[in-house]
């Protein structure tokens, strides 16, 4: 049988590089958009075995380019999103109209199957922008493709992920480290293989439930996991809960930097607990495998944030 070709958007991320392994193995061929290639490409062709892999340099906003990928393809994943604002990079340009053009093409060219990352919680973050322009491109995409699937994961966590591995990095430099709401948010951290597989079983299976959440077997508050991450790099830091006025005013300074550490948008979101609403079919209804325990994984790569390293005496000893 001829492979089905994938459209990737977003593909050099953490999830799209565990997703064009987990595609290319179950001889699903993969056509990957990137800004640069010479940036993005070394990265990728590693991902996949020779033939299974296209990587076409282009920009989100060539609308004439984008609408020719879709000529060749049979399926579509898109894991575009931002977490903070910066020019055209805004949230109403890519949460909302580019998820909202792509969905377009996969109806007009009709192919089988339109995947779209988006996130949990954002339903009851109702004064965070982020959290809203999520939303309405989910309305967008569900208007133009009736048979959607879109993905609603908790926090993401790999060894390639901005998760825990910037986590690491801040408790390893602070010695005081600043919690927000007395770090009380819940999250359902999922590992990234287990999420990039299930994307696969889903289409595989040719699964058509419009919205599935996806969250790790283990609830923890932020607080929690910040301990944990302190006993895997062997280090004890002070976790002091911050004022939100204190918080705010640090954000704004924050927000003037090219790649803010937090945003004022993104302390209304942590208000939110970012755990499984109920309200949805999730990954506990289907055949996926999510089981992936936080700490065994992080555990793995942790390493890196000791003093010791891995293979240092004290360790062999």
């Amino acid at each position: 049988m001829k492979p089905k070709n994938c459209l990737i958007f977003g593909a050099s991320g953490q999830i799209g590089r565990n997703l064009i392994r987990s595609l290319t193995k179950n001889n699903i061929k993969v056509t990957a958009l990137t800004r640069n290639v010479h940036q993005k490409g070394y990265i990728l062709k590693t991902q996949a075995n020779p033939g299974y892999l296209e990587i076409v340099e282009g920009s989100i906003f060539d609308h004439e380019k984008i609408k020719e990928l879709f000529n060749n393809a049979d399926l579509c994943v898109n894991l575009i999103g931002i977490l903070f604002e910066k020019g055209k990079n805004n949230f109403n340009n890519i949460h909302v109209e580019f998820p909202k053009m792509i969905s377009r093409y996969a109806s007009t060219y009709k192919l089988e199957k339109f995947i779209h990352l988006s996130a949990l919680g954002i339903e009851d973050a109702k004064d965070s922008i982020y959290a809203q322009s999520k939303l309405k491109g989910e309305k967008e995409i569900l208007n133009n493709f009736n048979k959607a699937v879109i993905i609603r994961p908790s926090i993401v966590y790999s060894v390639d992920d901005k998760f825990t591995t910037q986590l690491m990095t801040l408790l390893g430099l602070l010695p005081i480290f600043p919690i927000y709401y007395n770090g009380k948010t819940k999250f359902r951290p999922i590992f990234c293989s287990d999420l990039t597989n299930s994307i696969t079983k889903i289409i595989i299976d040719d699964i058509k439930e419009n919205i599935i959440e996806f969250a790790g077997p283990e609830e923890m508050s932020f607080k929690e996991i910040l301990e944990k991450l302190l006993i895997l790099i062997e280090k004890k830091r002070v976790l002091l809960p911050m004022p939100i006025s204190l918080a705010r005013m640090t954000a704004h300074f924050f927000e003037l930097l090219p790649k803010p550490l937090i945003t004022n948008d993104q302390l209304r979101l942590l208000k939110y607990d970012n755990v499984l609403s109920g309200k949805y079919k999730s990954n506990n209804d289907f055949e996926f495998d999510c089981s992936s325990r936080f700490e065994e994984i992080v555990n793995k790569y942790s390493y890196m944030w000791k003093n010791e390293g891995e293979y240092s005496k004290k360790r062999v000893n």
